[in-house]
């Protein structure tokens, strides 16, 4: 796993090339601290930056940039393609350098072309390929954007990069913020693809190979492979599988997806949750592994945010070496001023926190682990999915007027008011009624039911400010998520779209972000066997009964574990990767988080509107429902921001003393 950057100068600057690609590889180190290089074409005005964690073929002949053996490309790598030995022998003898898997990348580029190359790679990779015959120069990202790759203008030059940090370092970048991005965020706590947080840069999206002839030239972006096409494809074309072949056919997938990314040349182990993907992985790599492999959980001695019990469960069952850690609110609570130069750019899935700190826990012992990341969406896992559809199918059934009469009174309900209630009613109430914060759930609902389709009703579901362009000030919401739902023409039902909207936006550009600067930060690379693109064709040519059924999510995966762990250790409610952010706002953050919503800091800097922010900020401090999510979506943008402007500021202070 690796960090790469570059440009393409349409002129030389002040500054030196080879001086501007060491600021961007160092800004990048924590992706690579093993070894670093660079390469620059002056006549072509070309450069492009590499850092290096060791993981396959730990020897000099992995260095990278790497030129390919008719010395024709020259490429820069962050990645993984597990199936290099398979390629490496259909390529044939030839005089091989090393053992890495980018010289066989580079072989097969050369023996079929880079589209017909890249559609074999099993793996995740985002790369910068130049071409130095024909002075092109192309940038790929794997299929479902499991390694992140940035790309704009500054100028005339395009710079590129795995990470922001690594754009911001180069020669008059502007740091201008885009609020249209902005709003998006405010709305799904991410900033979905392509859009970024800085005006002029972009993500590349999915399974996309970008083609350039100068910097300055239109961007031609291919796309050779298609989650939103399989699922069209497999919907329509849905074979005659029954349950015990479909289990079967899974199993086979899964057993070769995690001993492909078994294969390296240092330690590795797993998260484990204790839930059905992480256990699922864990036990394929235990039934795959001659000795124990090494698992890693951490837990929170808060009720209802610990799953570590669970996972020591099925560790123990899988004899596994388990280590576990149990973290106070302090361990957390010091990890949030990492959290703004860890992303970059603001990002506020609370769920963040825990994922760095198992992840460092882990790098205490391996450079390499396996998540379950991808069974939710694949499988249809999330609870959500379940209550969605439960809302749309009893709405449906109810007048528009009644409909509207019962979410207006829902509205006015105070949260606060309503959760008392449930709380003075609970020891009465059935376990499956005893929720948490009823009344906030109750608004959310007032919501729902005012949607007449059940994409704006999943809509809903996903948003948590309402209107942010009324929030942000000056931004215009692009419709990016909304229109993929509604523009898809999807053959599907309610469930699948669902399935498939997460696939496509929140998966990439939330769930896999979380897990790749989390892990990244500490050097950790992280690997995804749930998301070898053959069992995402696989899962999408399945009938949705093989994925739900009844009341439960990941039917087809859970048959699978059963053959490993008691269904007793598995079945059981979904807890999520959470942390108690309600308590710390009202608690230890409070200082905190009240500096950064100051009024008079609000309308100084002049982002976001200070009435609604200070309005639902006065309202969690006061138990009137929870808005911590909210809150927390604000709280990461200052953070950043803060961030963001003390970094322009020691960048500038040192420009100046140098000159």
């Amino acid at each position: 796993m690796c960090g790469i950057a570059g440009f393409w100068q349409s002129r030389r600057g002040a500054d030196d090339p080879r001086e501007v690609l060491t600021r961007m590889a160092a800004a990048l180190e924590h992706r690579g601290p093993d070894d670093a290089g660079a390469f620059y074409d002056c006549a072509a005005g070309i450069g492009m930056a590499f850092r290096r964690l060791s993981i396959l073929d730990l020897s000099p002949e992995g260095h990278q940039p790497m030129y390919s053996a008719s010395g024709r490309y020259v490429i820069v790598f962050n990645g993984e393609v597990y199936n290099f030995k398979e390629l490496r022998a259909e390529l044939g003898e030839q005089h091989w350098r090393g053992g890495s898997d980018t010289e066989v990348m580079l072989g097969a580029i050369e023996r079929w072309g880079l589209h017909a190359a890249v559609r074999r790679f099993v793996g995740m990779f985002a790369f910068a390929l130049w071409d130095t015959v024909d002075t092109k120069l192309y940038l790929v990202r794997d299929r479902l954007g499991i390694k992140p790759l940035y790309y704009g203008l500054v100028g005339s030059d395009l710079v590129f990069a795995s990470e922001l940090k690594a754009i911001v370092e180069y020669p008059a970048f502007a740091r201008d913020v885009d609020r249209d991005a902005l709003t998006l965020y405010m709305r799904h706590n991410y900033i979905p693809s392509p859009h970024s947080i800085y005006k002029g840069v972009a993500k590349l999206q999915p399974g996309c190979i970008l083609a350039l002839d100068s910097p300055t030239a239109v961007a031609e972006i291919c796309r050779y492979w298609s989650a939103g096409e399989i699922a069209h494809a497999g919907i329509r074309g849905l074979p005659h599988m029954d349950d015990t072949e479909a289990i079967e056919e899974l199993h086979r997938l899964l057993i070769n997806a995690v001993r492909l990314r078994m294969v390296a040349d240092v330690p590795l182990g797993a998260f484990l949750s204790g839930g059905v993907d992480s256990s699922a992985v864990a036990a394929l790599m235990q039934a795959q592994s001659a000795r124990p492999i090494k698992t890693f959980t951490i837990g929170f001695h808060e009720e209802g945010y610990n799953e570590a019990a669970h996972a020591k469960k099925v560790a123990e069952r899988l004899k596994t070496d388990h280590t576990e850690l149990y973290l106070t609110s302090r361990d957390a609570l010091e990890v949030v001023p990492l959290l703004p130069r860890m992303y970059d750019e603001p990002f506020s899935d609370s769920s963040q926190i825990p994922t760095y700190l198992v992840s460092k826990l882990a790098r205490r012992t391996v450079t390499v682990s396996l998540s379950g990341d991808g069974g939710d969406e694949l499988f249809g896992g999330y609870d959500r999915y379940l209550t969605i559809r439960k809302i749309w199918k009893y709405s449906q059934a109810l007048p528009q007027s009644l409909k509207n009469g019962v979410s207006r009174a829902l509205q006015k309900a105070r949260p606060h008011i309503v959760d008392e209630a449930f709380r003075v009613l609970r020891p009465l109430l059935p376990k499956g009624l005893r929720i948490p914060t009823p009344g906030h759930k109750l608004q959310k609902l007032s919501a729902f039911l005012s949607e007449d389709n059940p994409e704006a009703l999943y809509y809903q579901a996903l948003t948590h400010w309402g209107r942010p362009s009324r929030v942000v000030i000056g931004g215009n919401e692009p419709g990016t998520i909304r229109e993929c739902m509604e523009n898809s023409s999807f053959p599907g039902g309610i469930e699948e779209t669902m399935m498939l909207t997460d696939l496509l936006t929140y998966l990439p550009d939330d769930i896999l972000t979380k897990l790749d600067r989390a892990s990244m930060a500490v050097s950790l690379e992280a690997r995804t066997p749930l998301l070898d693109h053959r069992i995402v064709e696989f899962a999408w040519s399945l009938p949705l009964r093989m994925k739900i059924r009844g009341d439960q999510g990941k039917w087809l995966l859970r048959q699978v574990l059963y053959r490993y762990v008691p269904r007793e250790l598995i079945d059981r409610p979904k807890f999520g990767f959470g942390i108690p952010l309600d308590r710390w706002l009202r608690g230890p953050l409070r200082d905190w988080a009240e500096a950064l919503l100051d009024e008079r800091r609000l309308r100084r800097e002049g982002y976001f509107e200070a009435h609604p922010v200070r309005m639902i900020w006065a309202a969690h401090l006061h138990g009137e429902g929870s808005w911590q999510h909210c809150l927390w979506d604000v709280l990461m943008f200052q953070s950043w921001l803060e961030a963001n402007q003390k970094h322009s500021a020691t960048t500038v202070s040192t420009a100046l003393t140098a000159s």
